[in-house]
């Protein structure tokens, strides 16, 4: 057995050339620590293509020595492993500290496009911030994550990634035992809305100054000579999680833990606990087990992002204006926007959903008449808008079938057709751009769960087999239909869990 601080200097061995930047740059924000040793790590899934794109050696990290880095059995060269210090507002709920209980950041690297990338493992073992905790992951929550994360990337939607999945070969427990896993997650970075929450409740100005600093050096430096960094630094993350949230709304994702701890700064989606994408379309939807009141519902998430970026603005008003009342003025003007951003975006990607490529003023009472249709017939949000391309086609039949009553869905789509109209684009053309944006293959709950359930029996078939299929979500394969259809209708609804 390698001990997991045993560090890799052999020149044949993996090679990640870390610039650890956070260690370096934002003491008080961290703890570092080592994982725990895996007794008999096996490699689940390994990401070719994304180890490329990070400028790594695909040949050399699938392999042995990759794998014991991937287990933490063995600390590549360079890396200084840390545990981020983070709060969070949890259901509304206020926690002082959380930070990685069971995650590790190896370190960062700068990837072939100069992006500079975290590399983290989950469910490597204790840390300082376990809280009680054991720090280990099991088999399903990990491939849950890499699985639909990746999906989340084909789809072109911004999130964090997977580079690798490992089994240990030991039993965590929960409510009976699951045979453990470790995750390894790739982000633009990990700093969060809860790591400024964290600084803040600590009263300690400067700290709190130097992550902003950092983080729009990391992820915003077209602001850094801004006349106003702090305010401008503000205005551009609630645009990227602005645009974010429309996104899941687009496709119909539902996060299920919103908590501020869970908000990326740099807008990607991170951490895929109790998430999942809705069947027929029902804004009400909840799936996660420990949301009883519904507060990060399918419709909630427009109001969260907002309440969440309030909590940001809280931990700013120092460096926007040294006039408090000043600064609270224009903090809440861009809070203001958040809104008409966030409907800005949303409204842009469902236009392009049923094929417009101009804007009326009508376009938004067309588009809500559509998901009332959608609800009231229990259609699928995923297969109509899919369907309508067809329809353009010549086939109304495919997306009329979709739902319980089609009358009040052709009373729409005569609306829609002389909306079309309008734009003057030829059918063709606008079904080839709507099949575009418009996915065909999502990760259907039944699916991930078959698929899950094979990997806990040491059967990862099914679950290769899926994240091929997801991979090209645009692209429909003969074949392939049974990933598409939605589950059977039971009386029994679906629910997820943390996983943690």
């Amino acid at each position: 057995m390698v001990k997991p601080t045993e560090t890799m200097a052999d020149p044949a061995r993996p090679h990640f050339n870390f610039d650890n930047s956070f260690a370096r740059s934002l003491e008080g924000f961290f703890k570092f620590c080592q994982a725990e040793p895996a007794a008999d790590p096996k490699l689940l899934q390994f990401n070719h293509a994304l180890a490329e794109e990070l400028g790594l050696d695909p040949v050399a990290l699938d392999s042995e020595a990759g794998l014991a880095i991937f287990s933490g059995n063995v600390t590549p060269e360079g890396s200084e492993p840390l545990a981020q210090a983070y709060a969070g507002h949890q259901f509304g709920g206020f926690a002082p500290q959380l930070g990685d209980g069971r995650a590790l950041l190896l370190g960062e690297v700068i990837d072939t496009r100069q992006r500079r990338r975290d590399i983290q493992l989950k469910g490597s073992g204790r840390t300082p911030f376990s809280r009680g905790g054991d720090g280990k992951a099991a088999v399903g929550p990990v491939l849950r994550e890499y699985l639909i994360g990746e999906s989340m990337h084909a789809l072109g939607i911004p999130t964090t990634r997977a580079l690798a999945a490992v089994s240990t070969g030991e039993a965590v427990y929960r409510e009976f035992p699951l045979p453990g896993a470790i995750l390894t997650r790739v982000a633009s970075s990990h700093i969060r809305v809860g790591t400024f929450e964290f600084g803040a409740a600590r009263g300690d100005v400067d700290k709190v100054r130097a992550l902003a600093d950092y983080a729009i050096q990391r992820h915003y430096t077209e602001i850094a000579d801004a006349e106003n960094p702090y305010l401008s630094f503000f205005a551009a993350v609630t645009d990227a999680q602005a645009a974010l949230v429309a996104r899941w709304m687009n496709i119909g994702f539902i996060h299920g833990v919103m908590n501020t701890d869970n908000m990326t700064i740099s807008g990607e989606t991170i951490d895929y606990g109790p998430c999942a994408f809705m069947d027929s379309y029902a804004p009400g939807t909840v799936f996660s087990s420990i949301d009883h009141h519904g507060r990060y519902a399918y419709a909630n998430q427009p109001v969260i992002l907002a309440w969440n970026l309030t909590r940001l603005a809280e931990t700013l008003v120092r460096f926007v204006d040294p006039d408090k009342d000043r600064a609270m003025e224009l903090l809440t003007e861009t809070i203001e926007r958040i809104q008409p951003l966030y409907e800005t975006y949303w409204l842009a990607g469902m236009r392009s959903k049923i094929g417009l490529s101009t804007e009326d003023p009508l376009d938004l009472e067309l588009i809500n008449d559509l998901l009332s249709v959608m609800e009231e017939g229990h259609a699928d949000f995923t297969l109509v808008f899919r369907r309508l391309s067809q329809a353009l086609r010549g086939n109304s039949d495919a997306v009329q079938n979709l739902f319980e009553e089609p009358a009040a869905f052709d009373v729409w789509a005569q609306r829609w057709r002389k909306r079309l109209e309008q734009d003057g684009i030829a059918a063709e053309t606008c079904a080839e751009a709507m099949d575009r944006v418009n996915p065909i293959y999502i990760p259907r709950n039944h699916k991930v769960e078959e698929a899950l359930a094979a990997a806990n029996r040491d059967d990862m078939v099914p679950f290769s087999e899926l994240l091929a299929v997801l991979s090209h979500p645009f692209d429909e394969v003969t074949g392939n239909e049974d990933y598409a259809a939605p589950a059977p209708v039971t009386d029994r609804p679906y629910k997820t869990f943390c996983g943690t």
